[in-house]
């Protein structure tokens, strides 16, 4: 199996504990409903002020990097972000192949007042629902581990209880599958989850292919300014960073520069 095969054949068996130590009927009569949800996709849908906006992702390892930051201090990156000036925070919470933790997405929402993306393989209402009771504004969708009516249905499910979603995609295949999805935000993840290599070209291949009332997110591979430049041309103004911000030795100047300030 590839890496994306065994991360989802993973998520299956945890969801499984999962719902032996809280049946979904139950997690489902915790649902965080949305006058508290911070709006996420609203942020995206127009440049920032100077022209980009940068969804600024809390990341301490990776199964194609290892241990990038282990001992991040989540609270203090998610302040440093918004300070700097991301227009939301992203969060990885799988933890056995990013060391991340559902305790990460909570610190990094209490320390912030932008809105935070739960970023996981998500495959299950069940975690849907779990997103929501830990307090997540959007989540994930990608749509190389989910069928189509999956995808529509997550996405109805998250229109119901006031969730926003970001849809990712690698391939023109992808984009169709969320267009038909009824999908808006569109992630281009210049990254291929089978090999977990990176093609920042991807997105700029890509992004001329969507339609029109569609908003691109470039994800992964966003190594400086030339990058943000580069995709800005094609017509991107979002951009998901997270290696590059965790690995600066001042995230918060770092991602001013990624802007553009």
């Amino acid at each position: 199996m590839n890496i994306l095969q065994q991360i989802v054949e993973y998520k299956k068996q945890e969801i499984a504990k999962a719902k032996n130590r809280l049946p979904e009927n139950e997690l489902r009569d915790q649902v965080f409903y949305p006058k508290k949800r911070r709006p996420f996709v609203k942020q995206l849908l127009e440049p920032g002020p100077f022209g980009v906006n940068v969804i600024a992702e809390i990341k301490r390892a990776s199964p194609s990097r290892g241990i990038i930051r282990p001992d991040l201090d989540v609270a203090k990156y998610a302040s440093d972000y918004e300070l700097g000036g991301a227009s939301a925070l992203s969060v990885l919470t799988d933890r056995r192949y990013f060391s991340g933790s559902i305790e990460d997405l909570k610190k990094a929402r209490k320390s912030v007042s932008i809105p935070v993306l739960r970023k996981d393989f998500l495959i299950s209402s069940y975690q849907i629902y779990e997103s929501s009771v830990i307090g997540a504004d959007a989540l994930l969708l990608i749509v190389r581990i989910l069928s189509q009516q999956q995808l529509k249905d997550y996405m109805d499910l998250c229109i119901e209880i006031g969730m926003d979603v970001l849809v990712e995609t690698h391939s023109e295949k992808d984009i169709e599958t969320a267009t038909l999805a009824g999908a808006r935000l569109i992630g281009i993840n210049n990254r291929n989850l089978s090999s977990f290599k990176t093609n920042v070209e991807t997105s700029a291949k890509l992004v001329s292919i969507l339609n029109q009332g569609q908003v691109a997110v470039a994800e992964s591979g966003i190594k400086g300014r030339q990058d943000i430049e580069k995709l800005r041309e094609a017509g991107i103004w979002n951009f998901l960073v997270g290696e590059s911000l965790v690995r600066a030795p001042d995230a918060r100047a770092f991602l001013q520069f990624l802007l553009g300030a």
